[in-house]
Formats: C-alpha cells, sequence, structure tokens
C-alpha cells in the first residue's frame, strides 16, 4: 500500500512539473520577425513629440498587460498564457524597431494586432520609440 500511495505521489508530482514546465517552454517560444521588417527603419524621429503620442498609446493599449514602465507586470498580466515580457532587458532592447514594429502591428498569442486599434502607421512607430525610454 505504501508502494502504492508512494508512486501515486511521484506521477501527481512529475505531471504537475511537467506542465509548469510546458507553460514555461510556451511562454518562451521564439517569435522572430520577417527579416524585411527587422531591416526596416523607423520613419518617426524619436522627438518630445512621438514619445508623447507614444506614452499616450502605452497608457492606453500596452499598459494594463506590459505594465507602467514595462516590466511584463500589468494589471491583466496574472491572466496571460504567455509571458508579457520585461521591456527593460536587454535581450528586448537588442531587438531591430522595425521587428517591434511588426510585433506590435501583427500581435500573436495573448498579444493582440494594433494595426486596427491604431490604424495610423505613424502612431506605432512612436510607440516603438516609447518603447526605448523603457530600457534600465
Amino acid at each position: 500500500m505504501k508502494s502504492l500511495n508512494f508512486a501515486l505521489i511521484a506521477t501527481t508530482v512529475a505531471f504537475i512539473g511537467l506542465s509548469f514546465t510546458t507553460k514555461l517552454s510556451q511562454d518562451k517560444k521564439p517569435w522572430n520577425a520577417p527579416d524585411n521588417y527587422v531591416k526596416m527603419k523607423n520613419p518617426v524621429a524619436s522627438n518630445p513629440e512621438s514619445l508623447a503620442t507614444g506614452k499616450t498609446l502605452w497608457s492606453k493599449h500596452c499598459k494594463s498587460c506590459h505594465g507602467t514602465k514595462g516590466l511584463g507586470d500589468g494589471s491583466k498580466a496574472a491572466q496571460l498564457k504567455t509571458d508579457p515580457g520585461d521591456f527593460s532587458k536587454a535581450d528586448f532592447q537588442k531587438q531591430t524597431d522595425g521587428a517591434l514594429y511588426y510585433k506590435t502591428s501583427e500581435g500573436r498569442d495573448d498579444m493582440p494586432s494594433f494595426k486596427k486599434k491604431i490604424p495610423d502607421e505613424d502612431e506605432r512607430w512612436s510607440l516603438v520609440n516609447y518603447m526605448r525610454t523603457l530600457k534600465k
């Protein structure tokens, strides 16, 4: 009986560990932008007007998941199936403007597409400019 209980407990622990590992691996699946976007240059200068526009858009559309400072700690972050990421980290900031523009425009999984929510391309580029201010 003891060995049966032990086997049941071990199986349960292994299942929980596998479920947790699967969630983590889903959170970290690569999200690569197409080369034509990676090479794209931001046509909007990073100036006070662009940053103000980006900050307003961030507050309206991004803050609830990504947090005020882009740390991935927004009010809706815990409800997401995927990790919203930490935009202040070097691995995020090393992405090109074009890659960030692509990801913002297209979305994936919990991340919605913002083509319709922010139809003005220059505004999406201004949002990219604002994301650059979130580094540590």
